[in-house]
């Protein structure tokens, strides 16, 4: 069976950037506790929402398909198939779309014209589940090279936070934490074993279905995001991907030591809350965790994009290099979780 890597990663980040200061000091009653200090998010970036420039989910998603084609061997009209995996699927200002699909206004816009096309929805495991669908496609020989692509314009939930939070704990203090962007992936054959994706996996735990639900606000006009951060961030749930890749190495008749990965690559849901997923690694594994790699501090939780807005920030900064091997630890609202193994290349910076 063939296997795929990732061929070409592009990012877009908006321009505009707001400090978590700003947020807090526009609330009507600050919270009890520092909230920067707590989540690590100093700022995080927000879209333009100018005349002439309006960046809505589908503005967002383009400029990071352009800027990964423009990295890539192939043109658009290469690509076997795209999927759009956005939460948000604004389009002519803030209206939300579900029909025509996104990823096929995407292929006609970039003119993938051979191009299979849907989307999927999948929480903030977004970007991986459109990587495990095409991974899949690809090693069963279906397709040769596809794209995954997403564009948040998430920060709305941000501004109905700042109208609507009160005093004490309330479920919208997450929404402070998230920033726009996109992000892209190219995808095709892998024909060296030192740049390809290994394994990749997801699996639900829907005991927590209902921990964190976006949903039009009871309260006031606008979209809302309200997260039960207590029973999100907790042992049992932070447990659930080290369960899943202890069964998978086992099955495969190897150890996390076995694995030799230089880097991982979690969510970015809360500094901390990496910290605490990394300790627990250390202790199931019963060895070290490699280095993870960030950077909510200045971009946020940017919920589907953030795995590969990472990969793409620390590729340009030189951070990591050929023939790096990475595991991405997904963590999104259903719960979904799994985890990615890939060694990376040929990725272009």
């Amino acid at each position: 069976m063939s296997h795929s890597r990732f061929e070409s990663v592009g990012a877009y980040l908006p321009a505009e950037s707001v400090a978590t200061r700003q947020l807090i000091s526009a609330l009507t009653a600050p919270p009890s506790f520092d909230f920067e200090a707590v989540t690590g998010v100093v700022e995080r970036r927000v879209r333009s929402t100018a005349p002439d420039d309006f960046e809505d989910s589908y503005a967002l998603a383009v400029k990071a398909a352009r800027d990964c084609l423009s990295r890539s061997r192939y043109d658009a009209g290469d690509l076997d198939a795209i999927v759009s995996v956005s939460i948000t699927r604004s389009r002519g200002g803030d209206v939300i779309y579900f029909e025509p699909s996104f990823a096929s206004m995407l292929a006609k816009e970039l003119g993938a014209t051979r191009a299979i096309h849907f989307d999927v929805s999948n929480a903030c495991a977004g970007m991986m589940t459109g990587t495990y669908l095409m991974d899949s496609m690809i090693r069963s020989g279906a397709i040769e090279r596809a794209m995954v692509v997403s564009g948040e314009a998430i920060t709305p939930i941000s501004d109905t936070a700042v109208r609507e939070l009160g005093t004490g704990y309330d479920p919208q203090f997450a929404s402070l934490s998230v920033g726009d962007s996109a992000s892209a992936v190219i995808l095709d054959r892998s024909d060296d074993d030192a740049d390809r994706i290994h394994y990749v996996d997801l699996f639900t735990a829907a005991e927590y279905a209902d921990a964190c639900l976006g949903m039009p606000s009871d309260r006031s006009q606008g979209i809302a995001l309200y997260t039960d951060n207590r029973r999100m961030h907790n042992e049992a749930r932070f447990t659930l991907w080290t369960d899943g890749l202890a069964d998978c190495l086992a099955a495969r008749g190897r150890s996390f030591v076995d694995e030799e990965f230089d880097y991982v690559i979690h969510h970015q849901f809360g500094a901390g809350a990496v910290i605490a997923m990394n300790k627990l690694g250390e202790r199931e594994f019963g060895v070290p965790m490699p280095p993870p790699l960030n950077v909510i501090e200045k971009y946020g939780n940017t919920s589907t994009t953030s795995h590969f807005v990472v990969l793409a920030e620390h590729l340009r900064s030189g951070a990591i290099p050929a023939g790096a091997k990475l595991l991405m630890v997904p963590a999104a609202s259903g719960i979904v979780t799994g985890y990615l193994s890939a060694t990376i290349s040929n990725l272009e910076a």
